[in-house]
């Protein structure tokens, strides 16, 4: 007689699966991570001004928020590999016609709207979904804190690539072979085929249309908390990303504090995102969120209060890494617990969505608030009073499967 698995024993996690997606994370994360690189050559020899490159940053940012539950309601019905492919093409087109941009629409359509949906359609999304759907629940936030930590390693990767590539060859040239490296993603996303209806952990208790599963989630309390609090990551991370190094020379900090905060925010970003994954299998996701947001608010408050030296802004910098993205896979793991993972990509996108409105707002904030207070004092204590607002939101959600008692069919 053969022997059989105990039903209570946890399968092997995919690893080919979860490295194929970690691979196009960081991938997808890396160029546009080292967007910051490409501003002041690209300024010297355009004559643009840094509103012109910041406003298509901007656009980036919000078209990456509008893309992902678009991108990721199509992976889920016609499979991750064909949106990932479409990622390529549309991710290298933009990052080209950024490269060969000649005035600032096209710097806007190209760097703005096609880089934004190149990340969008090859982003948390649609990685994640795929993750899911081929990893038992009891491993989803362990996978998840692989694939978040995998989009921090771009920086890590593409900062000084792109400053090499810069170097040797000019702004432009070096755009375009980071757009010829996007065309890798096809390839090394073949373990990635499948929509909802395959993979190990395909749904199938209960049949939906894509209306039908917004109409529910947009009518589940936790759910619509959940959307409101990661509005709340965009808006912190997006502010101090866009506007710390000019922050920091306002208080006299030395220039290359700016360039090592950044590269300890990106390294730390690893480690909190992994032990997020860990701490979301073992322990409540929204009370683990509210302590996020709530580590935040104090981490701000005391870099505020406490005198601002080369050493606070470290140690700042080492805790606003753990935090950073750490919000991420106990996020996701939620959704997937909610609502299963038929419309995870969609619905993972609609979350997005807010964190990448916030985001939006931090960057414009940021930079409006500062021209009329002279100061970015007023934007970093609206981050205080957000995180506390976050961490009172996530703290009622109830981590568990909504009831479809209701819909399920009479005996």
């Amino acid at each position: 007689m053969s022997e059989t698995r105990p039903a209570s024993a946890t399968p092997p996690l995919p690893w080919l699966i979860i490295i194929s997606g970690c691979l196009i994370a960081l991938l997808s994360f890396g160029p546009r991570s080292a967007m910051g690189f490409f501003q002041l050559p690209m300024l010297a020899d355009t004559g643009w001004d840094r509103t012109t490159f910041g406003l298509a940053m901007a656009i980036q940012n919000l078209f990456w928020g509008i893309g992902q539950p678009i991108f990721g309601a199509i992976a889920d019905k016609y499979g991750s590999w064909r949106v990932l492919a479409l990622s390529a093409l549309i991710y290298s087109a933009g990052l080209l016609m950024m490269a060969n941009a000649d005035s600032p629409v096209w710097l806007h359509i190209g760097g703005g709207v096609l880089v934004g949906l190149g990340i969008a359609s090859a982003s948390f999304g649609v990685i994640l979904a795929a993750f899911a759907r081929n990893v038992a629940p009891e491993q989803r936030s362990l996978a998840f804190g692989f694939g978040t930590a995998a989009g921090s390693a771009g920086m890590f990767v593409f900062a000084p690539l792109s400053q090499g590539l810069i170097d040797a060859l000019g702004w432009s040239d070096a755009l375009v072979w980071l757009g010829i490296m996007m065309l890798i993603i096809p390839v090394i996303a073949i373990p990635l085929r499948g929509n909802s209806s395959s993979g190990s952990q395909k749904q199938t208790d209960i049949e939906q249309t894509i209306g039908e599963a917004l109409r529910e989630a947009l009518g589940h309390r936790s759910f619509v908390l959940l959307v409101s609090g990661f509005f709340v990551c965009g808006f912190q991370v997006a502010f101090i990303t866009a506007h710390f190094p000019a922050y920091l020379g306002d208080i006299n900090i030395p220039a290359s504090y700016a360039v090592l905060s950044i590269a300890l925010i990106g390294f730390f970003n690893i480690i909190g995102s992994l032990a997020s994954g860990v701490i979301g299998q073992r322990h409540s996701k929204p009370v683990f969120l509210s302590l996020i947001y709530i580590g935040r608010s104090i981490a701000v408050t005391a870099f505020l209060l406490l005198p601002q030296t080369p050493t606070s802004v470290v140690v700042f910098a080492i805790v606003m890494g753990l935090l950073w993205l750490s919000t991420v896979p106990p996020t996701n793991a939620l959704v997937a617990i909610m609502f299963g993972t038929r419309h995870l990509g969609m619905l993972g996108g609609v979350v997005f969505f807010s964190h990448q409105v916030g985001s939006f707002l931090g960057v414009w904030l940021g930079g409006y608030l500062y021209d009329v207070f002279g100061s970015y004092d007023p934007v970093w204590w609206l981050g205080v009073a957000l995180g506390l607002f976050a961490a009172v939101v996530h703290w009622p959600i109830r981590e568990q499967a909504v009831d479809r008692s209701v819909m399920a069919p009479a005996e």
